[in-house]
């Protein structure tokens, strides 16, 4: 009976652990959130599945630090695999993007555990984009290593050029070689959008608009190569609807 009461206690215990990592594991969600989508790539092909991108060929699954990750290249000459894609966007904005596909979302908060594949400059950066609703309509998150007029900032396009809309912005993250994770909060009701980096308690960067509501989302770069390993999207509903632009690997 000690015995058997030592394996309930032990397994109480267990339990209760493997309950406080879940909570560790995500971040701090409203009332209401729950997890609607989450990608680790380990089913390469059905990953793919998962997407449409700016240009798919720009886009593939590779083996990075033991793990299956989604490996985007880049056109800078910093890009440690570069490969020049045939987007040419109508202005000036991102070069790679890769939305979850047929899924489309309003309040939200979406991590991803990324890598660039970059020597280090200023504009080294990871792209998290949302509210997308087509190729000239969309916002994004521009986390750079160094902040400029331009870089680490929140952007909106709008059938014009990249506009920078940040109300805050730190000086920049540090990249180094490891991985990171990105995080971006949305929330439609006063147009809030927040950025964290590596689970810091402040966000790196801030914006209010509220041009755009419901889109896709979806991560890449300005025109940098790198990886991602891991997406994770919170949210209290999303809207299955085919995305009716780019294309699929």
């Amino acid at each position: 009976m000690r015995t058997a009461g030592c394996l309930a206690g032990l397994a109480a215990a267990m339990g209760l652990a493997c309950l406080a990592a879940g909570r560790e594991a995500a971040p701090n969600l409203p009332e209401g959130y729950k997890l609607l989508y989450s990608q680790d790539f380990k089913d390469p092909a059905a990953a793919m599945k998962d997407f449409v991108f700016a240009d798919p060929a720009q886009w593939q699954i590779s083996q990075v630090d033991g793990r299956a990750a989604l490996d985007f290249a880049g056109v800078t000459p910093q890009s440690n695999r570069p490969l020049k894609g045939k987007y040419e966007p109508k202005f000036r904005s991102p070069l790679l993007i890769a939305l979850a596909a047929d899924r489309r979302f309003g309040d939200f908060t979406m991590e991803a555990e990324v890598k660039p594949n970059t020597k280090p400059y200023g504009h080294q950066d990871i792209c998290l984009f949302f509210g997308f609703t087509g190729p000239t309509k969309f916002y994004y998150a521009h986390v750079a290593l160094k902040a400029d007029a331009v870089a680490h900032k929140i952007h909106i396009v709008s059938d014009a050029p990249r506009t920078v809309i940040s109300k805050t912005a730190t000086g920049g993250v540090e990249w180094g070689d490891g991985w990171h994770k990105v995080r971006v909060e949305r929330r439609l009701a006063d147009g809030s959008v927040k950025v964290f980096f590596d689970d810091g308690a402040d966000p790196v960067m801030t914006a209010e608009d509220k041009t755009f509501g419901w889109g896709y989302v979806g991560v890449g770069s300005f025109d940098d190569s790198g990886f991602v390993r891991a997406i994770r999207i919170w949210a209290p509903e999303m809207k299955e609807e085919k995305t009716p632009f780019f294309s699929r690997k």
